[in-house]
């Protein structure tokens, strides 16, 4: 029990502001742990996202400026480190050259076209997203999403992945999942996403199985482009696999 309140409390100090402290010292078991239960800080985003979106529509804020208030919360929630990785994943996709080049783009400490564009495109999408998501009274879909896109980070953790350089993020977390921790949590994520859509309880399963498989699909790909896994690639990983759930939550509404 001790061990999993460490890892809780690490995943919570990694991936957000809130002031949490984990664990002093960090090694790959505890990492692994608090990768495991990262989809639990997804809920947290997700239910301050939408009482934020709620109280704003409940204002007379317009849908959209709604959902850029969410997002907006979010990235400050998240020291918008995920949003970073979207970026240097982007550029990295984008350069020409061997995995040490794109790695080389990565750690530049700039963004290039290709990831101002990628972020412009995915908080567009997530932000008129969230607001349709708020018109349509579909709280629970907001509360949900970001969970979805946690749980891309176990699947992209699965054992058998390589980290890209030997020492940083990556290293500690990548390999770290086993095949029960990631069956665990895509069917609790197919299970609380029946009630996304009350009309069509199938579509929210199906969604999650579509988002997840594209996420490991796009993990896969970065996996062999930059030579093995990075903190950069599971940023991109949680912010495209939102933006992608939340679009598949909103088809034929």
């Amino acid at each position: 029990m001790r061990g999993r309140a460490g890892g809780l409390l690490l995943a919570f100090s990694w991936l957000t502001v809130l002031p949490v402290r984990g664990p002093e010292n960090v090694d790959r078991h505890s990492a692994g742990r608090a990768i495991a239960l990262a989809p639990i800080v997804g809920f947290a985003l997700g239910g301050i996202c939408a009482a934020l979106v709620w109280v704003s529509v409940t204002a007379g804020l317009s849908p959209l400026l709604s959902g850029l208030i969410g997002v907006a919360a979010a990235a400050l929630l998240t020291r918008g480190m995920h949003l970073d990785g979207l970026a240097d994943t982007a550029d990295g996709l984008g350069c020409y050259g061997p995995p040490e080049r794109a790695r080389e783009v990565m750690k530049s400490g700039s963004a290039g076209p290709f990831g101002v564009a990628a972020i412009a495109l995915v908080l567009a999408v997530q932000a008129a997203s969230l607001g349709q998501l708020a018109q349509q009274h579909l709280w629970w879909a907001i509360v949900i999403v970001p969970a979805i896109g946690r749980v891309s980070v176990v699947l992209a953790c699965r054992r058998g992945i390589d980290a890209a350089a030997p020492s940083g993020f990556g290293a500690l977390v990548a390999g770290t999942q086993s095949t029960a921790a990631r069956a665990v949590w895509v069917l609790a994520a197919v299970a609380i996403s029946v009630c996304a859509q009350a009309d069509r309880p199938w579509q929210g399963p199906l969604v999650v199985v579509a988002v997840l498989a594209l996420a490991v699909v796009l993990t896969r790909h970065c996996v062999r482009r930059f030579g093995g896994l990075s903190g950069d690639v599971l940023g991109a990983g949680i912010e495209t696999t939102t933006a992608l759930a939340s679009i598949g939550l909103l088809v034929g509404s």
